[in-house]
């Protein structure tokens, strides 16, 4: 079983994440597989740098993440450039992942990934969670996790889906706004449910 994991950035997705690896869920991280598909001398990284300058490139030949986050992150168009040059790579990446847990039959496998209805790797899944938190939560954490501008944090935060987008899309999904406590037990009670429909 393939459970997807969502949600707005700052959020709290990984504390959630790691609650599942508790319960014995394999994880696909979307995001170290996203750094693993731009890794130095990649044909996704070639293609960044062909579409986006060599302003992106470091002096070591990696890619600049915060020089392409704001390039991107402000202007719609150059976003939609971007996730279409990533997401075709992520997923064939993510799809090699599946079929390696099924292989060493594992049975339940956590998809964690923020851009997991963009990409449509939703449909990969048999069921969806999301987290959630109020914006002005969410945009505190990722200013103090990122080390970004409050216009950066916005920009971050307007270029995703709503809360009601992800409440609506998902089988379940997880408020965590000040009770870390009661995200954990909440995503404790959903890991179960779902171990248990199986």
């Amino acid at each position: 079983m393939i459970v997807g994991l969502t949600g707005q950035t700052g959020a709290g997705k990984s504390t959630v994440s790691d609650v599942f690896a508790e319960k014995g869920f394999a994880v696909i991280n979307a995001d170290i597989v996203a750094r693993k598909v731009v890794e130095k001398g990649s044909d996704c990284l070639r293609k960044l740098e062909n579409n986006f300058g060599s302003e992106i490139i470091n002096p070591d030949g990696t890619l600049n993440r915060k020089k392409l986050g704001s390039i991107v992150f402000s202007d719609s168009e150059k976003l939609h450039l971007l996730n279409s040059i990533m997401y075709p790579a992520i997923t064939d990446e993510i799809k090699n992942q599946i079929q390696n847990y099924s292989e060493s039959e594992k049975k339940f496998i956590l998809l964690d990934a923020p851009t997991l209805f963009e990409s449509n790797t939703d449909k990969l899944c048999d069921i969806i969670v999301s987290v959630v938190a109020d914006y002005d939560i969410r945009k505190k954490r990722i200013m103090n996790r990122d080390g970004i501008t409050s216009q950066q944090a916005d920009d971050r935060i307007n270029s995703q889906h709503s809360q009601d987008f992800f409440i609506r899309n998902s089988d379940y999904y997880i408020t965590n706004n000040d009770s870390i406590e009661k995200a954990l037990s909440d995503t404790s009670e959903i890991a179960f449910k779902i171990m248990k429909s199986d």
